[in-house]
């Protein structure tokens, strides 16, 4: 028994992948005595064989072929499509001659039947059809079930003779009260599957019954059988997703039940090849006769089924498993009353799946749950440390789900707690992750198999295979992560999976069912225990009142800030003999402060400081730093040492006491008797100078921002200011644009000063209106000169 390896249970070479895919897909089928089949295919076979080997053509064959409009047939009963109301005959199968004793075509059914059949036909056929079929009529000497429904624009008819159809009996449907209560008592999952291969072989005479189960990959497995005691068992085997596509499951959810009673048959096509009213085949996908594709029978003929029947199992509206029925014996037709019982048996199946999957999916949903609330009662004591709160103390976020490890980014800060990959992979394979398509829903993003969806972080596979990412938290690169590491198991095919062939036909090359089916087995890596439904919701609302404590704690801290900036900024300019003063301050539209501020500093030589900074970031931290920096500003003003020695002793205590701050700030000291001023800057704009004949910028006097260097050297600038003169200090939020230099910003201020008003009143107010500033920063401006 040969044994591989590969990178996950649907790895292969990528053309063997597009083979796969492109597989048509039919209604379970049984393997001969040596593998398992669904939709006509075993399990886990179809390959290529190598990626060389298929052509592009038979690639496109295959995922072209058109399985709900074959043209054809089976040949056990009689198709006629119909116009209504008159009924007249426009599609007929081949066959039907020999069941109406004449060719139907273009005849009226009223002129086929007899006088008791026309009647019974047309009572049922304004009621709801699904609750009519069958329709028990007489066709010359022939007994048939009469099936109806609609498509197309056309009544489809099916006729099915009764005679030939094996019955089970009268006996087992009085039974059938019995059976469906055995079904609801079944209290785990593998009783209720078995319990339904079971009955269902017992109703309707199959050799072997199989109930497959699909995985979230479309991945399947024999969960449950029941067989003849001399075929060999299949329970526990494995096949790929690519033996069923997307257009055969669409077809198993729209048709519960598929019936092929003799797998030799030759298809019977349909008269004409298009419908009339349409100019296309007509649409069979509703139809019980509907031929399978031949590669299909192709399949069963190799394998030594003779007939197969399937029924599906639909979970909440999606596809679950499949009941497929093999007979190897011979060709086999249950009858249409069986068959709708086997039906009915799987639809009650299905109903009764969701509470048993979860009986076995859920696993410790009570502790999953609690320790949810916990930790969400953690976050809420400690809004302000959210990260502490889930990193330290018990529970933590890695006690939430069964996990290796876990990582909490909030606020830009990372921290991992139990395996984990390294800390600068962290974050990267986080965003690649989430950018690696659609996220399962709003917020996250789920992987049992990361490097098969993200390439670059398959190295990672012992601790990361499975990860669970959620977003969380206030900024754009938070998150909660949880971590698996990889799961080796061993998965047994009925065949090989990567084994296939092409033949050559009149039309081309095409894919050719493979023809061994002994067991083949294979080690998969790279992949790590599913992340079940309920551990989802509670990561993901473990993480909504992560994001919702951030947001209460950023409207508060706002609040804060708001109100302690307001107590920074002056209610009323003082008043001071000979000199004129204006001050504008316009907040961020955002609600978000910043860390403007000015003040105004009469010194005891008469002499008075005007003071305009900015510390760098926003929020309550901002507003709190400024506040500091206000006052520390106004003591050393006071010593009256001149601007540069206030500066100078400033940046000593933001390197000494704060540590990691930046801030600019402008001081510009008037004498109002003489006109002199002596201007020095920390690292913000220059201030600008009005006279009658323009504007020019004071560059002099300048030296680095606060914080920058934990000594720097400070020097003033002096200038006399005219009567006329006036002083402009601003902050970056009135000449910073986005796109746009820094220089342009300037340039349009000068131009804006120089003719604006030379009252400082208006002069602020001419210059707000020329450069009108986003609204996205705070802006604040303050002007003087000598009155």
């Amino acid at each position: 028994m040969p044994a591989r390896q590969r990178a996950g249970a649907a790895g292969a070479r990528p053309a063997r992948r597009r083979f796969r895919r492109a597989r048509r897909g039919e209604p379970a089928t049984g393997p001969a005595a040596r593998g398992p089949v669904i939709a006509g295919r075993p399990a886990g076979g179809g390959g290529t064989g190598g990626a060389g080997r298929i052509p592009d053509e038979a690639l496109l064959r295959c995922a072209d072929e058109p399985i709900a409009v074959p043209g054809a047939v089976q040949p056990h009963g009689v198709l006629l499509a119909v116009t209504e109301p008159d009924l007249t005959v426009v599609v007929t199968s081949a066959n039907a001659g020999a069941l109406f004793g004449t060719d139907p075509a273009g005849r009226r059914l009223d002129e086929l039947l007899a006088p008791a059949a026309r009647a019974r036909l047309r009572v049922v056929l304004p009621g709801d059809l699904a609750e009519v079929n069958p329709v028990r009529l007489r066709v010359g000497e022939t007994d048939v079930d009469l099936v109806l429904h609609r498509a197309d624009g056309l009544l489809i008819t099916e006729w099915e003779p009764v005679l030939g159809a094996e019955e089970v009996g009268v006996a087992w449907h009085r039974r059938l009260p019995t059976v469906l209560q055995r079904l609801s008592a079944t209290e785990t999952l593998p009783e209720l599957t078995d319990v339904l291969a079971g009955d269902v072989r017992a109703l309707t005479g199959f050799d072997r019954v199989m109930v497959y189960r699909f995985d979230a990959a479309w991945n399947g497995e024999v969960v449950a059988e029941s067989r003849r005691a001399d075929l060999e068992p299949f329970l526990g085997l494995h096949y790929p997703a690519g033996d069923i596509p997307a257009q055969a499951r669409a077809l198993y959810a729209i048709n519960w039940l598929r019936l092929i009673p003799d797998a030799g048959y030759a298809p019977v096509p349909l008269h004409p090849a298009t419908n009339p009213l349409t100019g296309r085949p007509l649409d069979l996908s509703g139809a019980m006769l509907r031929s399978v594709s031949p590669v299909h029978l192709e399949y069963l003929a190799n394998m030594g089924v003779v007939a197969s029947m399937s029924i599906s199992l639909i979970d909440r509206g999606r596809l679950w498993g499949l009941v497929a029925c093999h007979s190897y014996s011979g060709p086999h037709r249950p009858s249409y009353a069986d068959r709708t019982a086997a039906e009915f048996l799987g639809r009650t199946a299905s109903l009764l799946l969701h509470t048993k999957v979860a009986e076995v999916e859920t696993g410790d949903v009570v502790g999953v749950a609690r320790r949810q609330a916990e930790l969400v009662a953690a976050v809420g004591r400690s809004p302000r440390a959210p990260a502490r709160a889930l990193t330290e103390g018990g529970p933590t976020v890695l006690d939430l789900l069964p996990a290796g490890g876990a990582a909490v980014r909030l606020d830009g800060r990372l921290v991992l707690l139990g395996e984990t990959p390294p800390a600068d992979r962290v974050a990267p394979l986080v965003t690649a992750l989430l950018a690696s398509g659609a996220e399962d829903e709003p917020g996250v993003r789920v992987t049992d198999a990361l490097g098969q969806v993200v390439p670059d972080a398959a190295d990672l596979a012992a601790t990361a295979s499975g990860v669970l990412v959620v977003r969380a938290g206030g900024g754009p690169g938070d998150f909660l992560a949880w971590f698996r590491p990889e799961t080796l198991r061993e998965v047994v095919w009925g065949g090989d999976p990567h084994d296939g062939e092409v033949t050559e036909d009149a039309e081309g090359p095409r894919l050719s069912p493979r023809r061994s089916f002994e067991r083949w087995s294979e080690t998969v890596r790279g992949t790590a225990g599913p992340w079940r439904a309920h551990e989802v919701t509670a990561a993901r609302a473990l993480a909504t009142a992560v994001t919702e404590a951030a947001r209460a704690r950023a409207h508060e801290e706002n609040r804060l800030a708001v109100t302690l900036q307001r107590t920074l900024l002056l209610e009323e300019l003082p008043k001071v003999p000979g000199v004129g003063l204006a001050a504008r301050y316009r907040p961020s539209a955002a609600d978000v402060v910043g860390g403007d501020w000015y003040d105004l500093v009469p010194l005891p030589s008469g002499r008075l400081s005007v003071v305009l900074g900015d510390v760098a970031g926003h929020g309550l931290a901002a507003a709190a730093v400024t506040a500091q920096l206000r006052h520390a500003l106004r003591a050393h003003l006071l010593r009256d040492l001149g601007p540069a020695a206030a500066l100078q002793a400033l940046n000593e205590l933001v390197a000494a006491l704060l540590p990691g701050e930046l801030a600019t700030a402008v001081v510009a000291e008037l004498d109002p008797s003489s006109g002199e001023v002596a201007v020095a800057s920390a690292g913000h704009l220059p201030v600008l100078r009005r006279t009658p004949d323009g504007a020019d910028y004071l560059t002099d006097g300048r030296g680095p921002a606060l914080g920058l260097l934990d000594t720097a050297g400070y020097t003033a600038s002096r200038v006399r200011l005219r009567a006329a003169d006036r002083l402009l200090l601003y902050s970056d939020g009135l000449v910073e644009r986005r796109g746009a230099s820094l220089t342009e910003g300037l340039d349009a201020l000068r131009a804006a000063v120089a003719t604006a008003s030379a009252e400082p009143q208006q002069l602020l107010d001419d210059v707000l209106a020329a450069l009108d500033p986003p609204d996205t920063d705070d802006v604040t401006l303050v002007g003087l000169g000598r009155s």
